[in-house]
């Protein structure tokens, strides 16, 4: 409980939770880190792919086009994304526009998608800020210690984002603006070096090699620009998340969506351009802001180290967005019956606890899988993002349509809320239609020029997940119906109840049992599952000497059974006494050590799982409290004469 306080901080009331709530500049680096520090990487994926072309001065000068492409396809999708937020102020993003206007299967698609871009998101940037980190000269023998090192930082990340959206906001804020300082900085030192003719070329560099090269056709640009479109992955974050922003939280969410696009295109932009001008090329031992860095700042000077720094913090803190938005997507499917009603409970610091520790299973699942490398994550990556891009603005072009139908002043309610008439709908159905087809057209391009790398696993996982999402769904609506009013028995008439009390061995905490059996008034008798022909003496004998009253049963088990003797024996009773209802009392050891209690049987969740099953069976558990701290304080003072 103490090492727990310290981790987490001390628990928050319900009524702190508007405190929570973040400004932009701590919203920018809450839901925004994962697209800026997409910029560490896009322009390498780039020019990974167009190095199975040869490479060479030609061929990577193609990356500026590829680049202003997407950055196009960044501002169209932000401008639709900025409408989303103003039309649902109360988040949700993609699963919340699709559920409203296109149904509830869309909406278990955009789900599906999301959540698994948000696991991968962690995989991904996690490993993409452990392979900056081991850019480093110093920490490049730590090579074979990358996955383990993953997996460390994603725990670190799960006990702080467990403390707070706020704190944890606080927290990430440092290195998210150190970063941009260092990026900005090393551009801007970039273009005047370059203005002055000092501009240096990079050398030293082990280049990547592919033993057959491939043409330089349609087919290779586009793999290129779909791998560049991970720059594009966290444009969404924003618009998940509007409700952790202070109000007025939509105008303040769509100004931090304005901030993250801008300085996400010059930063993209001037990346990609500046690695071009000092012939960048991929490498398996050193990233392309390395050899940028190291070529402007010098081998080993103090900018180098400081921009390597904070490439490998913000890759690192990317993932943070991933922990703002999973948990409560997670709470809003399952809030609907998707998903385990688990993951709508908050925490003791007001977080949706369980989707984060979730989030954090899933991804170290697949740091392990893919042994931290991000050019193996990356093909399973942004599909899902992709697909919710075109769920959702497919979605904003029914609600304008919606809109459309109404005259001025009228209003119509939606599952999200009241809908009025909008005399821009005409603009908006048109921002949204462009967004939905180029977000659409790059899912098939990111879908064909992937799948044989990976991408064919996403395409098959997120209609299991929806198959799953609607199992779940079903379930909750079967015990939602067998626990309806109309579906209660008729049972107005008191039932005769027999007492069992399971007795292991005859001691003090027996007798507590025998006790609490008696006050109730019902008939009782004492069970003993007999495993061991000795131990059965030896407890009928102590039986008599120790209790002298009521009828001690002995059940032979010959194989060693505890549940199963007593389950037939339960079935029993409640023959020879149709509809009696079976009151079954367990003893249980409550020890004031959670070591303590790990060293003892602790039989009486088999027993409740196996009873718990039967009907007319009443379980009841009796704790009896050991303190040994207070026994061995009583036993170390000494005794007054």
């Amino acid at each position: 409980m103490n090492v727990g306080r310290i981790l987490i901080g001390k628990p928050l009331e319900t009524k702190d939770l508007p405190h929570q709530a973040i400004s932009k500049p701590i919203g920018l680096a809450v839901f925004a880190s994962d697209a800026l520090s997409s910029t560490a990487y896009a322009t390498e994926e780039i020019l990974i792919i167009l190095t199975l072309a040869g490479g060479g001065a030609a061929v990577f000068g193609l990356s500026l086009p590829v680049a202003i492409a997407i950055s196009i396809l960044l501002v169209i999708v932000t401008i639709s994304y900025r409408q989303t937020i103003f039309a649902y102020p109360s988040g949700g993003g993609a699963y919340i526009v699709a559920r409203d206007n296109l149904g509830e299967f869309p909406a278990q698609v955009a789900g599906a998608a999301l959540l698994t871009d948000y696991i991968l998101t962690v995989a991904v940037s996690i490993s993409s800020g452990v392979a900056q980190l081991l850019s480093f000269p110093a920490f490049r023998s730590l090579q074979p210690y990358r996955v383990e090192i993953a997996v460390a930082v994603i725990i670190i990340m799960t006990v702080v984002n467990l403390r707070g959206v706020k704190e944890s906001g606080r927290i990430f804020a440092v290195p998210t603006y150190f970063f941009l300082g260092m990026m900005f900085l090393t551009l801007a030192i970039g273009f005047i070096q370059m203005a002055g003719g000092a501009l240096g070329i990079v050398s030293g560099v082990e280049p990547i090699h592919y033993d057959v090269v491939e043409p330089l056709a349609l087919f290779l640009i586009l793999r290129a620009f779909s791998s560049g479109c991970t720059a594009l992955t966290g444009i969404e974050a924003i618009s998940n998340g509007i409700t952790a922003f202070k109000v007025p939280r939509s105008r303040n969410a769509a100004i931090t969506l304005v901030w993250m696009s801008s300085i996400l295109i010059v930063q993209f932009l001037g990346i990609t351009f500046m690695a071009h001008q000092v012939v960048a090329v991929p490498s398996h031992t050193e990233t392309i802001i390395s050899q940028l860095a190291r070529t402007i700042h010098g081998d080993g000077s103090l900018f180098y180290a400081l921009t390597l720094a904070g490439t490998a913090l913000i890759l690192l803190m990317a993932a943070n967005t991933s922990y703002a938005d999973f948990p409560r997507l997670a709470a809003l499917q399952a809030g609907d019956g998707f998903l385990p009603r688990q993951l709508t409970y908050r925490g003791g610091r007001l977080v949706f606890s369980w989707g984060i520790v979730a989030l954090s299973l899933f991804a170290i699942v697949l740091v392990i899988v893919f042994n931290a490398s991000t050019t193996a994550l990356i093909p399973l990556y942004a599909i899902g993002v992709f697909l919710s891009f075109t769920m959702s603005q497919t979605g904003m072009v029914v609600r304008a349509r919606k809109i459309s139908k109404l005259k001025p002043g009228e209003t119509f309610m939606g599952l999200e809320g009241p809908i009025e008439y909008d005399p821009h709908w005409k603009k908006h159905m048109v921002i949204s239609g462009i967004g939905a087809v180029c977000t659409f057209v790059v899912m098939i391009v990111f879908a064909i020029t992937k799948f044989s790398h990976g991408a064919w696993f996403i395409i098959l996982l997120v209609p299991a997940l929806v198959y799953l999402f609607f199992r779940i769904h079903r379930h909750y609506k079967e015990v939602a119906k067998a626990l309806s009013w109309e579906s209660a028995p008729p049972e107005n008439t008191p039932r005769p109840v027999q007492t069992l009390i399971l007795v292991d061995d005859v001691h003090a905490e027996t007798v507590r049992l025998v006790n609490f059996a008696k006050s109730l008034g019902h008939p009782w008798k004492a069970v003993h599952v007999g495993i061991s022909p000795e131990r059965v003496i030896e407890v009928q004998d102590k039986w008599q000497k120790r209790i002298g009253e009521g009828e001690l049963v002995i059940i032979e088990s010959p194989f060693r059974l505890l549940a199963e003797p007593i389950q037939d024996y339960i079935d029993h009773v409640q023959k020879e006494q149709p509809g009696i209802f079976v009151h079954v009392i367990m003893g249980h050891l409550a020890m004031d050590t959670y070591w303590g209690q790990a060293l003892h049987q602790n039989s009486a969740l088999i027993f409740n799982l196996a009873l718990s099953r039967m009907d007319h069976v009443v379980v009841t558990t009796v704790p009896y409290q050991i303190h040994l701290q207070d026994a061995k304080a009583a036993t170390a003072t000494p005794v007054q004469a």
